[in-house]
């Protein structure tokens, strides 16, 4: 009897696990159209996790929308709540304008994980997650490898857009060199934008007869900034770091490249990181509610290699 009792346990939990696996639920995924490298780099490691997800969880269905701008991106979350999601992952265009339509999803009852971009008001009346990587940080550990490395450089800056996260960035870096030998010579925005970017080092390269060390805070404006150096054939410039972890940047470390020996990363893979939790909280009920902090990772020679996506468009 005993064996039979335990056959029969047995069975039912299997059953159990097998209905839960099979349980049906809906994550919606709503992110930037590819606008830029770093963003097309979203685009891929969204729609990779998605099938990813999709395969371990039979049941499980991912909907994965890209919008230009917050008017469109609004609309398309909308839309997903619509459908009937059970959970939202949001990588906002421009977090502040979304702000109505995210608590809209969150008041539905629905998971809402935030990614990247917070609205000023980022509390748990709007997401139950927060997963970004470490602006802050970003901007420290390029001044501090600067600054270890060529403590006298003479520095020209390029930042990103006139919103909150460059400037996290910026002081950052200001923290890291406060009370150094490293002098920035001019810091002006290039949009995270290589062609903008480009234009910003020309005028540099023209105004500055010696600079040593260039930092950018994204890997798509170092494209340009490096164009640009080897158009004006300047050869007083030692190197450039950048920021994010592009596949091209990371190739240009792995392969020793003493123009780019080091890159700072801010992986666009975040909002896989994000779904990956966000399916743990739906399906699991692991406690994943708060916020998520990835490392600003000096990425060099020795380490670049786990950090190398050659499929990925960014």
């Amino acid at each position: 009897m005993y064996k039979k009792l335990m056959g029969v346990a047995l069975a039912m939990t299997a059953m159990v696990s097998l209905a839960q696996a099979q349980e049906t639920k809906t994550i919606g995924v709503s992110i930037p159209a590819a606008d830029h490298g770093w963003t097309a780099g979203v685009v891929y490691h969204a729609n990779r996790v998605a099938d990813l997800l999709m395969k371990e969880h039979p049941g499980l269905k991912v909907v994965v929308k890209t919008s230009p701008d917050p008017a469109t991106q609004a609309n398309a979350v909308q839309d997903l709540e619509v459908q009937g999601i059970d959970a939202l992952v949001i990588l906002p265009t421009d977090p502040d304008p979304l702000v109505n339509a995210i608590k809209e999803v969150k008041s539905k009852g629905t998971f809402v994980s935030i990614v990247d971009r917070a609205p000023s008001v980022n509390d748990n009346s709007v997401r139950d997650l927060y997963v970004a990587g470490n602006n802050p940080a970003l901007g420290e550990v390029a001044g501090q490898y600067i600054k270890d490395n060529t403590p006298d450089a003479e520095v020209v800056v390029i930042r990103g857009l006139p919103i909150p996260i460059d400037q996290q960035r910026q002081d950052g870096f200001d923290k890291a060199i406060a009370g150094s030998n490293v002098k920035v010579l001019d810091r002006q925005f290039g949009n995270w934008n290589r062609d903008d970017a480009f234009k910003v080092m020309q005028d540099y390269l023209t105004k500055y007869p010696k600079i040593d060390v260039v930092w950018c805070q994204d890997d798509d404006m170092a494209v340009g900034v490096l164009q640009a150096i080897e158009q004006a054939k300047r050869t007083d410039i030692k190197y450039v770091v950048g920021g994010a972890g592009s596949k091209d940047m990371i190739k240009k470390v792995m392969d020793g490249d003493k123009m780019i020996p080091v890159d700072v990363l801010y992986p666009p893979s975040m909002v896989g990181t994000a779904m990956e939790l966000t399916a743990a909280a739906i399906y699991d009920q692991v406690p994943v509610h708060g916020t998520y902090t990835l490392d600003a990772t000096l990425v060099t020679a020795d380490n670049a290699k786990n950090y190398y996506f050659p499929d990925s468009p960014f």
